[in-house]
């Protein structure tokens, strides 16, 4: 299964790009991975722009999950059976979209099959990012019972 991040904003600390880069190279033994960065917009419209740029780069048949605080929360268990039902979907390609500091339009939110809560805190889109890939890490563990998940 092809497994696309699309996220507002480029990465900037460093330990959050190393954190990425790993949980990416271990993902890629289970998925074909891709991050797409989506250039931050300005002005009164930004949160539109974004939205369209994010859709934009979403395959018309792709499974869609958007990242959002007032989404469902799942346990690590939770996501792998999410994760397994996705790649039994017939589509091939999984596409997780994370927002920047104002979040995601409400037409990412209508178009996602899945909206996906990680915590009720706000987290920084570069942290939410590292967060995303561990879990699906972990979740890609679970999925083939191997060891990591505790």
């Amino acid at each position: 299964m092809i497994v696309t991040i699309v996220a507002v904003d480029k990465l900037r600390e460093p330990y959050v790009c190393a954190g990425c880069e790993l949980y990416t190279q271990r993902l890629s033994r289970y998925y074909s991975m891709g991050i797409v960065e989506v250039r931050p917009a300005r002005g009164t419209s930004a949160i539109s722009e974004e939205g369209k740029a994010i859709l934009d780069r979403v395959d018309r048949d792709a499974v869609l999950w958007a990242l959002d605080r007032v989404g469902t929360s799942l346990s690590s268990t939770g996501l792998a059976a999410k994760l397994t039902k996705a790649e039994r979907s017939g589509t091939g390609g999984l596409t997780l979209a994370i927002g920047g500091a104002l979040g995601l339009h409400a037409s990412v939110l209508r178009r996602a099959q899945f909206v996906w809560s990680l915590s009720d805190l706000t987290l920084l889109h570069e942290m939410a990012r590292l967060v995303v890939l561990e879990q699906l890490y972990r979740a890609a563990k679970i999925n083939h019972r191997e060891p990591y998940h505790r």
